[in-house]
């Protein structure tokens, strides 16, 4: 039987070897978090990471970061910049897409995005797509992002609604 299969490439089904397989650098898994801080800290902690598959030619996707300073951050920590992809989306649909797409391409080593609360059936979504990828997948989510964006953002502290203009005549 052994010499019918010959060098043929093995089914990687049930009988894979997960020793092997990590030791390749196979990922199959998104990481989601909750940050407070937008994801500055996260970022900071995967820096070393994304430097290391950067400096190897591989594409690092970061899709709808916040500006928290990311750039320098990045390049302070020695990532190149020519190997960033930036992707900027209107909404929380259109920035899960571009997760999926980015990280079955094929193309990329990593892919951070920055989103809302998950629910399961995106956070079930991600994990059947990180079955067929081999990019490194994190998603961080707003802690915050139950709390409006600043306290007086549709009224002020009477109830009525804010007007920049209403004091000027």
């Amino acid at each position: 039987m052994n010499n019918l299969m010959g060098m043929a490439p093995r089914h990687p089904g049930l009988w894979v070897d997960l020793d092997s397989s990590l030791k390749r650098g196979d990922r199959n898994t998104i990481s989601t978090t909750a940050s407070s801080t937008q994801g500055k800290q996260e970022l900071q902690a995967l820096t070393p990471e994304l430097a290391r598959l950067s400096q190897q030619g591989q594409w690092v996707v970061l899709i709808s970061p916040p500006n928290i300073g990311y750039k320098q951050m990045l390049a302070d920590g020695g990532v190149r910049m020519d190997r960033i992809l930036l992707v900027h989306t209107k909404d929380e649909v259109e920035t899960l897409w571009a997760m999926e797409k980015a990280l079955t391409s094929g193309t990329s080593s990593a892919v951070i995005c920055w989103a809302q609360t998950l629910d399961a059936r995106d956070s079930r979504r991600l994990q059947i797509v990180a079955k067929n990828t081999r990019a490194l997948g994190v998603v961080i989510e707003d802690a915050n992002g139950h709390l409006p964006a600043s306290p007086f953002s549709q009224e002020d502290r009477s109830g009525q609604p804010s007007n920049l203009f209403s004091s000027l005549h």
